[in-house]
């Protein structure tokens, strides 16, 4: 039975019961009511009937007054709810849902109202990550497409005897291993990348001494940058005893990737890559220079966002899924660090991100003389 056909009879109720009552009153006492009419003059009893009806008027008011109380304080509100449950039935979350009621059923429309807007945040998360996802796909595919037909077009070469001299020969083969290692490395970053997504990354934190990690990183550095013909420099600031908490593999991992951009993007004819350490207080702060072409005011607050890419031409020699940089940020923040650039068009970026040094605390000894 419907809430309003429940009223409704609620309502006749009120309204016809005293009407009877009042009727068996009068038939029962009937006698009774003549003999006492008899005794008084005409306006009396015009008085007497006019208080009874007045009574079965206010009866009746009462029960409309009860009635729309209890239509809108539930009627109502259960009707905003079958409504809003229809929106969502139909996939419909843009919509508000006003209650001012405070009572039970106010409770329940607001409650009902926080899952609408969860509802409508998880619908939008997932059809953001669906178009990360197939950007990642498209920038994968590209990115991987590039190398293997180098490598296809430099083994057809040797295939058809156009590398015809050792020298020739040996530089398709480096050519052909060189572009093999770009498909490796981005084929890691892809298998990292679904480890940040899941929050699986394999940390394995221990105190590293600044001076001689990042001196050895910088050796590893200035090798492949002199291969490259890129000038290399690595400065530091910081004293010898200085250590930070960290996973060593994983700030490899932060360097290698942040050099790797500025590879990417140097455009100058000397092309300049510098290292520096330096100690700012409670914290080490690294910087890594380039003399690129620079990142335009407008892209720098999103550099390190998932998939955002500067260069919409993408062409072959500025290729890159677009998390190489996301990942960065991940990993200084998982190590209780930050990280931001600087930026100047047709000059060159810097990369700055800090780590906290490592403190000992140390336990003061006490008189034992007792």
């Amino acid at each position: 039975m419907k809430m309003q056909t429940r009223l409704l009879i609620a309502f006749l109720t009120f309204s016809i019961l005293p009407i009877i009552f009042a009727g068996m009153l009068i038939s029962m006492n009937k006698l009774f009511l003549l003999y006492l009419f008899d005794e008084f003059d005409s306006e009396v009893r015009s008085m007497v009937v006019q208080m009874l009806v007045s009574g079965v008027f206010m009866l009746v008011f009462i029960s409309a007054a009860m009635t729309m109380w209890v239509y809108r304080s539930l009627v109502q509100p259960i009707s905003k709810l079958q409504e809003a449950v229809r929106k969502i039935r139909d996939g419909n979350l843009d919509f508000t849902m006003d209650v001012e009621e405070d009572d039970e059923i106010g409770q329940l429309c607001q409650d009902f109202e926080e899952m609408r807007i969860r509802l409508k945040e998880n619908a939008e998360e997932k059809i953001q990550d669906d178009i990360e996802n197939k950007e990642l796909i498209s920038n994968i595919s590209h990115d991987l497409k590039t190398p293997i037909t180098a490598i296809k077009g430099y083994v057809e070469g040797i295939m058809d005897g156009v590398a015809s001299s050792p020298e020739k020969l040996d530089k398709y083969i480096r050519t052909i291993y060189n572009k093999a290692n770009d498909m490796d490395r981005l084929i890691d970053e892809l298998t990292f990348y679904s480890k940040i997504d899941t929050n699986k990354i394999p940390y394995a934190f221990s105190k590293i001494n600044v001076g001689s990690y990042f001196r050895d990183c910088a050796e590893e550095v200035g090798l492949d940058m002199e291969s490259r013909g890129i000038e290399f420099g690595y400065f530091n600031y910081v004293n010898d005893e200085v250590t930070v908490i960290a996973d060593a593999e994983q700030m490899k991992r932060v360097i290698n990737n942040i050099i790797g951009n500025s590879v990417k993007y140097l455009d100058k004819e000397r092309g300049m890559i510098n290292i520096r350490i330096k100690d700012v207080g409670d914290f080490v702060q690294v910087e890594i220079e380039d003399n690129g072409r620079g990142i335009a005011s407008k892209d720098l607050p999103y550099i390190f966002d998932r998939f955002y890419r500067t260069d919409s031409s993408r062409n072959s020699s500025q290729g890159g899924s677009g998390i190489g940089l996301s990942i960065v940020r991940k990993i200084v923040e998982d190590h209780g660090g930050r990280i931001w650039a600087t930026s100047k068009e047709g000059m060159g970026t810097e990369m700055h991100f800090v780590l906290r040094k490592y403190q000992e605390v140390l336990q003061h000894e006490q008189d034992t003389d007792h």
